[in-house]
């Protein structure tokens, strides 16, 4: 056992009791919280899948935590002849990902909540002792056991995988209070996650109601109207060429600067600032090049726009939003070409067929389609909103591994 993890395990005797920044009124005078080394409260799960008997292989993602491989990948990774190695995961134990990410920088901790099933024994598996463990799978989502796992992980750890020994990630030092105020800690913040679930699929459900009204609102391919259509309006729609309804199709220039005073559009949204904007009012912006190709923004006001970006600039007659709309509806990434690096093109649009109602229809459609995406929007913020706000109570509820002096 390494000195890291000696210095751990006596940990519990050697540190000060600690009182978390908000604690619900209960527990307030009771006694402090203290850590104690994770190899103390459970056990690591080393079984493998002799004979392979298990052929469910599930993965640890940072995001979706413990999913199924297949589903996450869309493919199975592991195969049938390789599995006999593999870890056996239960219901209810923990996974450790050693493999860093954006959103998770010293790898995640999940808990198997789906079934029985595999990993690669490149992750760690443990199962906690006492079966009430909400607490744990909480305070794995926040930072309080990052420090620990960058002090003890080995100084030649590859650039994407934390590189620490079992037994120093089974000395990790956890917070530890009552059964009781842990439950109630689970407890409070699992009726968050289930706020959280319950907004995400109001904001699902909306963006599914505004796909399919987009494909009921706008005319299928080689039909000349729409399944669906406001009272009042039955003429054929016009076709016309993109082009035609445009003072130019065209493709960005302006490069980025820090000291500008202008936004800055990349293939998807503003990436900085520039001094010299070459675009005014209010643009069409499509993905030009890579993995967002064919992408839609819309950009007002004075702004610049990078080479990755084609700039549609509508005649001012021509109504802005139904045309953003309707290219939504017809999903452009048809248009795009190459296999090594996607592209299209300023003069593929530019031929593009757009059928055209009248202005009063057009001007109906566009109403109904931007009140619902203002409704998305505010329930997405809503979404955030609560993210941010279980976020914030994580925080605070559970004591720092910093505030210790190991």
């Amino acid at each position: 056992m390494s000195s890291k993890t000696n210095t751990t395990s006596s940990m519990e005797d050697s540190t000060p009791t600690l009182v978390p920044k908000l604690r619900f009124p209960e527990f307030r005078q009771a006694e402090g919280w203290k850590f104690t080394p994770l190899n103390r409260l459970a056990i690591r799960t080393k079984q493998k899948n002799r004979d392979e008997k298990i052929d469910r292989v599930l993965t640890n993602s940072a995001e979706f935590g413990v999913v199924d491989q297949r589903d996450f990948f869309d493919k199975d990774i592991a195969t049938q002849g390789k599995l006999e190695g593999y870890f056996v995961v239960g219901l209810g134990c923990y996974v450790y990902n050693p493999r860093i990410s954006s959103t998770a920088p010293v790898g995640p901790i999940s808990k198997n909540k789906i079934g029985t099933g595999v990993m690669s024994p490149l992750y760690t598996v443990f199962k906690f002792k006492d079966d009430r463990n909400d607490f744990y799978e909480h305070f794995f989502k926040t930072t309080g056991w990052h420090t620990y796992m960058r002090q003890a992980s080995s100084t030649g750890a590859r650039h994407d995988r934390m590189a620490i020994s079992s037994d120093d990630f089974m000395a990790m030092p956890l917070p530890v209070s009552s059964p009781d105020e842990q439950q109630k800690i689970a407890d409070c913040l699992n009726s968050l996650d289930a706020l959280i679930v319950a907004q995400r699929s109001k904001v699902d459900a909306l963006k599914t109601h505004k796909e399919g009204l987009l494909q009921q609102l706008f005319p299928r391919e080689g039909e000349t109207q729409p399944n669906l259509r406001f009272s009042g309006f039955r003429e054929s729609w016009i076709v016309n060429k993109l082009d035609s309804l445009c003072i130019s199709i065209s493709s960005g220039r302006d490069k980025l600067n820090p000291e500008g005073a202008f936004d800055l559009y990349g293939s998807t949204s503003i990436i900085g600032k520039t001094t010299s904007p070459s675009f005014s009012g209010e643009r069409i912006l499509i993905a030009r090049v890579g993995a967002n190709a064919g992408l839609l923004t819309k950009a007002k006001g004075s702004f610049g726009v990078t080479d990755n970006t084609i700039v549609v600039s509508l005649k001012p007659s021509i109504n802005i939003d139904f045309i953003f709309y309707y290219l939504e509806s017809i999903n452009i990434n048809r248009l795009i070409f190459g296999s090594g690096q996607p592209l299209i093109t300023g003069s593929i649009l530019k031929k593009l067929p757009i059928l055209v109602p009248s202005d009063l229809e057009q001007r109906k459609i566009s109403a109904c389609l931007s009140s619902l995406g203002d409704l998305i929007v505010t329930q997405s913020l809503k979404l955030e909103a609560i993210k941010a706000h279980k976020m914030g109570l994580m925080q605070q509820l559970f004591p720092l591994f910093a505030e210790i002096d190991v």
